[in-house]
């Protein structure tokens, strides 16, 4: 199962509604919740499954007026903290994968909105200059559904071209 939600409604918290906080963290958080739920006790009869989520280096590096989101985001790596605590060791392995900037409609209609050159965005979110691809998330998902990564739970894999090193 790869778990992946992510709508973020920007705004300083005291301009944020009750609604469009529970909007997020319902897609968000309550989304990666509902589809284990699902899944697992599948899994539980096999005694084998993969569950990756998808988080946010939000969730390590808040921005600005992204308090839903990232509140949201530190959901998704508690359930997955979690999740990997209750299920590994009945054979199910449960990791995160926190992407910075990749190249998704979302991220291009937020810099648009906001009149931001992507090149600048771009050098400020990565230490290479560009955005990640979603290919480039598909294939640390992978690797984390592989046997390759057999030794790896609970664990959150930042794919983001250096930025939480900075």
């Amino acid at each position: 199962l790869v778990n992946n939600a992510g709508i973020n409604i920007r705004g300083p918290i005291e301009e944020l509604t009750l609604e469009q906080f529970r909007k997020v963290n319902s897609i968000n958080t309550d989304g990666v919740w509902l589809c284990t739920r699902a899944v697992v006790p599948h899994m539980k009869s096999r005694k084998y499954g993969k569950i990756v989520n998808i988080a946010s280096t939000n969730a390590f590096r808040p921005q600005p007026h992204q308090a839903s989101y990232t509140a949201a985001k530190h959901g998704v790596l508690g359930l997955t903290r979690a999740a990997a605590i209750d299920y590994g060791p009945l054979g199910i392995r449960v990791n995160a994968i926190s992407p910075g900037g990749i190249d998704t409609p979302m991220l291009r209609n937020a810099m648009e909105r906001r009149g931001r050159d992507p090149q600048d965005v771009a050098n400020r979110l990565s230490l290479i200059g560009r955005f990640g691809t979603p290919e480039e998330i598909a294939a640390a998902a992978l690797w984390l559904c592989s046997d390759a990564s057999s030794y790896t739970m609970g664990h959150a894999l930042a794919v983001d071209a250096g930025y939480l090193a900075r």
